[in-house]
Formats: structure tokens, C-alpha cells, sequence
């Protein structure tokens, strides 16, 4: 990959300066980037890039084989090797990171407490979608998770990124909480540690406090076969 990841150490940063590496219809891959790209559950982010005093709007950011693509909504009239400014959506990635952080403390309290792994998940601004490996399933039972989950939350946690060496991260006790087991190919894993009460591996953006995530809300359940439970939620 020909990109730094500025978000995996900076989550807060609106802004950044990169360098055109590449220019591909409407597609552009940058020497560094704030911006997000889709994956593990999380959408990308939004925003635009500016060119010499032109904004182009970024409507997605994905990952195509191995290249973080930004893609423009119209063909970009630049090429390599230059400056660019970016600027995200904020609003909509701050909701991002306070989803994504509550839901940790979720998934980590239904793994300690529960046994339960997560099958599939999927974070938006509004409402978070978890599905459970869960054989009994009931609101009550949700409704003390979420209970537990957003006393955690209150608590003002702090939330720490560190990088382990793959060898050395999975010793740690419910590091990985999706059941698909991570690829052999990840040598080193991205840790993000919420106050010790959630430790797991994960490549995406997180507030820095609990605090700032206010309160898990129960929205729907839903039965989705055999040991597989679906839940959304929301925060308010």
C-alpha cells in the first residue's frame, strides 16, 4: 500500500495536505490520507479534496487491490505528483467514531459476559446493526447488556491504539471478537483498548473517552436462524 493511514493514529484530524500517487478515471490514491476507507463494518468517510483552489466531492473510499482509491463524483483534472488538501465530512465521522466505540463496549461485555462472538455488523450515523452468535435471545437479555454497556460508558474510559506484533496480541484474552478468524497474512495488529474492559484488534476510528459516545438505545431485535441474533441500536 502506497498510503499512510493518518487516521490510525489521529482520529480527530478534519484536515490534511497529501500528493497525488495516482489518477485513474475518478479514482485517486494519495501518498496520506485522513480519510477512511470502507471496511470491518464501517463506511468510509466523505468530504472533499482541493486542487488548486477546485473541490472535488469524495462520495467513497475503498480499498482496490491494496490501493486506497478516493472516488470523485466527476473525473478529476489533475494527475501524479500533486498537492491536494483534504477535508472531511466531520459531523459524519465523529457519529462513526462514537458508534464504533460504544459498540465495542458492547460486543465486550456479550463476549465476557455471554460467550457471544460477532457474525456480521455494520456502523452508521443513526443505527448500528450486531449480529450475535447467540442461541437464547430475549429483549430482557439485551436490555441488561446494554444496561452494562452504557455504565461502562459513563465511566469516562479512556481509549488507547497501540500496535502488537501478531504473535503477541493474540495472547490477549477476546482480542479477536468476530468469529471469522483474521487472515495469516497480518503480521502486526492494531490494538484499541477501551479502559481495559474491551481490548481487540481493529483497524478503525474511535473517540478518545467513553464519554463522549452518551447512551447505547435498543431500536429493534430480530431472530436470524439457528445461534445467529440481530440486534440495532442507536445512541441518544
Amino acid at each position: 500500500m502506497r498510503t499512510k493511514l493518518l487516521y490510525m493514529d489521529d482520529s480527530y484530524m478534519k484536515e490534511f495536505d497529501a500528493q497525488s500517487v495516482e489518477v485513474k478515471e475518478n479514482g485517486v490514491v494519495l501518498d496520506q490520507t485522513a480519510f477512511y476507507y470502507r471496511g470491518g463494518g464501517q463506511p468510509s468517510d466523505t468530504g472533499k479534496l482541493v486542487v488548486d483552489g477546485k473541490e472535488y466531492a469524495v462520495k467513497e473510499v475503498r480499498k482496490e487491490q491494496g490501493e486506497v482509491v478516493h472516488v470523485l463524483e466527476q473525473k478529476p483534472e489533475f494527475g501524479a505528483g500533486v498537492q491536494v488538501h483534504g477535508i472531511l465530512d466531520w459531523e459524519k465521522r465523529y457519529k462513526h467514531m462514537k458508534m464504533h466505540t460504544a459498540a465495542h463496549v458492547l460486543a465486550g461485555g456479550m463476549a465476557s459476559e455471554r460467550g457471544a462472538l460477532i457474525t456480521g455488523n455494520q456502523i452508521g450515523e443513526e443505527q448500528t446493526r450486531f449480529d450475535f452468535s447467540l442461541e437464547n435471545f430475549d429483549r430482557e437479555l439485551m436490555e441488561s447488556a446494554i444496561a452494562r454497556a452504557n455504565e461502562k460508558l459513563a465511566e469516562n474510559l479512556e481509549v488507547k491504539t497501540y500496535i502488537l506484533p501478531r504473535e503477541e496480541a493474540m495472547k490477549i484474552p477476546g482480542v479477536v471478537k468476530l468469529a471469522n478468524v483474521l487472515p495469516p497474512a497480518i503480521k502486526e495488529l492494531r490494538i484499541v483498548d477501551i479502559g481495559g474492559y474491551d481490548v481487540q484488534a481493529d483497524g478503525g476510528t474511535h473517540v478518545k473517552n467513553t464519554g463522549e459516545c452518551g447512551r447505547i438505545k435498543l431500536l429493534k431485535m430480530e431472530n436470524k436462524g439457528k445461534n445467529n441474533r440481530r440486534i440495532y441500536f442507536g445512541l441518544e
